[in-house]
């Protein structure tokens, strides 16, 4: 029996050149990304949804594919390097270009932040929809964003950073680039008062559960690591780079829980725990001592009822929920 591929010509274009700007990410071939991208556009698709609905998806698929260990971090960054010029090619041809009209906007990755294709397809949705964008890339230190920022004055600054823990301070977030920019449309933020403190925003923060659990890190980790070896084996055979790794690990787990605490949002913490234990699965390594650590982490917290509260929920979705990308 032999099996009959679908035309092309029968797949909508935005699914075909995604698969193709895919294929070409894969094999790093910038011409044929080019390409591809420049045949959706001449199919009529509007430049945010080619920026949105192709690039970002395929650069979304990139970053599952290393999740599922199934590309290494070098063949993540080449296929990334040819995601950057595909986005180019939307930006580039005139008839793109749409003239400022809602004001100066700053879009930056946050120090220690180096995955710039988010904020750049942000920058370009936004000159898009009218704004005047001073697009300052990846990992832009925190001083030199204060003296542009002095220097330039915009009306309102957009932050890129995939990991929670750098996403304290902001006045409103979004999780993707069409929301972000549909929000900044919708209106200016407001002007943060000088002595305004987080408290007057998260009234929850009254109880100081964040402030104990960020100040106390290493001390938790400490009595975390010396709880698990009582209970698992293994981990008392663990040489010094595996104890370094470990205690780094559950150093992180502590800050997503403190950003949880801030935010007053749980699925922070628990998003963060299911994505840990698929990362552990895809490269074979047992996510069993999980459970255990945030039993512990629990025993050290007893006195704070919403990290306690926290730490149940993130032990319920570990042991509830299916694993994916296991080998």
């Amino acid at each position: 029996m032999r099996a009959h591929s679908i035309g092309t010509s029968r797949i909508p274009p935005v699914e075909r050149s995604t698969q193709r700007l895919w294929e070409a990410a894969v094999a790093c071939d910038e011409a044929v990304a080019v390409s591809a991208v420049r045949e959706v556009l001449d199919a009529g698709r509007e430049p945010e949804q080619v920026l949105l609905d192709v690039i970002a998806v395929v650069q979304g698929r990139v970053g599952e594919e290393w999740a599922a260990d199934r590309i290494n971090v070098a063949q993540e960054h080449a296929a990334t390097a040819v995601d950057e010029p595909a986005a180019g090619t939307v930006a580039h041809p005139p008839a793109s270009f749409t003239k400022p009209f809602r004001g100066r906007i700053t879009v930056a990755c946050v120090d220690g932040e180096w995955h710039a294709l988010p904020a750049r397809l942000l920058a370009e949705v936004l000159e898009l929809r009218g704004w005047n964008v001073d697009h300052l890339g990846a990992q832009v230190p925190t001083h030199h964003l204060v003296a542009h920022l002095r220097r330039t004055g915009p009306e309102a600054v957009a932050l890129s950073s995939s990991i929670a823990t750098r996403m304290l301070g902001a006045d409103a977030w979004a999780s993707d680039a069409r929301s972000a920019a549909e929000h900044m449309n919708r209106g200016p933020l407001g002007v943060t008062r000088p002595d305004r403190q987080a408290i007057d925003d998260l009234p929850h923060l009254d109880d100081q559960e964040y402030t104990f659990v960020t100040r106390n890190r290493t001390q938790l980790v400490g009595a975390v690591l010396t709880a698990l070896e009582d209970v698992d084996p293994a981990v008392r055979n663990y040489g010094q780079a595996q104890r370094e790794r470990t205690a780094e690990g559950f150093c992180h787990t502590t800050l997503v829980l403190g950003v949880a605490l801030y935010t007053g949002d749980e699925t922070l913490f628990t998003d963060f725990l299911l994505w840990t234990a698929d990362i552990l699965a895809a490269r074979g390594v047992p996510a069993r001592p999980l459970p255990p650590a945030l039993a512990a982490l629990g025993r050290q917290l007893e006195d704070l009822p919403r990290a306690t509260a926290m730490l149940r929920t993130g032990t319920t979705h570990l042991t509830s929920a299916p694993v994916r990308n296991s080998r």
